[in-house]
């Protein structure tokens, strides 16, 4: 298995052209809208490496997420993460559903950590392709506080993440009646299979999901870029699989939140509790899809 570098040099050189030098994040930029042109160079990648019979389970629900975004309720997409690729893989299948697919795809904002803005110019290069709402993650804090050893440093640091998040949220709340679809990670990171904590909800979603009207669980079941365990991001490993999007039906956030209140009314970390339900149904969503997943593979499907 290669890396994108390796197998991908001359498209690499024509998807990076202005993009030799990661731009940094302000206040001023948190909304980045996709660069379309370069999809066709991502496209390419994606070809080489979906098997056949990849595609979308429950597509009708996404139409339905997106119709009520359309009547100016907030819609949310909560997704699986496993891979860098994750989001473009989404896309591409959505596109390939025909013309409502198409506008769905467009629709689709994602919240998006910093790391992949500044921290290689392939890696941000390859984000900057979709339409994304970027913030400072309390994980990439956590690493910021281990890294900076001046208290200079570090105050400068804490004070620029706080002032790009205020400046998400405002963005955020402007744009989830405007008949998008925001896409969030709930894990906040990639799966580690080495690591199980890295499959744990992110406390901070428990918010998306109360300052939201709607949303549809999307479980993933395959992976065309795997993590690269001794290696950075732009180092991931490219692997041919058939990948399987499950969209769940869609819910009122208000009703799991007074699901979970009365399922879970003797815990005290309500938020928590309210994330770690996504994941598991995420996840039980995930071992479903497996099954079938497999079932295909063996019928030669």
């Amino acid at each position: 298995m290669d890396s994108i570098p390796e197998r991908y040099k001359p498209l690499l050189s024509k998807l990076m052209e202005g993009e030799r030098n990661p731009s940094m994040l302000t206040e001023d930029n948190v909304y980045q809208e996709g660069r379309g042109e370069v999809l066709p160079y991502i496209d390419q990648i994606l070809e080489d490496h979906l098997l056949p019979n990849s595609r979308i389970e429950g597509f009708e629900h996404l139409i339905e997420l997106y119709s009520r975004a359309t009547r100016g309720e907030s819609c949310l997409l909560l997704v699986e993460h496993y891979s860098n690729f994750d989001l473009p893989v989404l896309h591409y299948l959505l596109r390939k559903q025909g013309e409502s697919g198409k506008v769905i795809a467009d629709a689709i904002i994602s919240m998006a950590g910093i790391k992949l803005s500044e921290s290689n110019p392939v890696v941000s290069a390859f984000a900057k392709a979709y339409t994304r709402l970027v913030i400072y993650p309390s994980r990439s804090l956590e690493i910021i506080k281990k890294r900076f050893k001046e208290p200079g440093k570090l105050y400068h640091e804490i004070r620029r993440s706080m002032t790009i998040n205020r400046a998400a949220v405002k963005k955020l709340s402007e744009l989830k009646h405007s008949r998008r679809l925001v896409l969030v990670f709930p894990a906040g990171t990639r799966f580690r299979p080495w690591d199980p904590g890295s499959k744990k909800g992110v406390r901070e979603i428990a918010s998306y999901i109360k300052s939201f009207e709607n949303f549809c669980l999307v479980a993933i079941n395959g992976n065309i870029l795997r993590i690269n365990p001794s290696g950075e991001m732009e180092d991931d490993l490219l692997h041919k699989d058939r990948v399987i999007f499950t969209a769940s039906n869609v819910y009122k956030s208000e009703e799991l939140i007074q699901h979970v209140k009365a399922v879970h009314h003797f815990k005290e970390d309500k938020k928590q509790e309210l994330v770690d339900h996504i994941m598991d149904d995420l996840e039980a969503m995930h071992a479903e899809a497996e099954k079938q997943r497999l079932a295909d593979h063996e019928a030669g499907a």
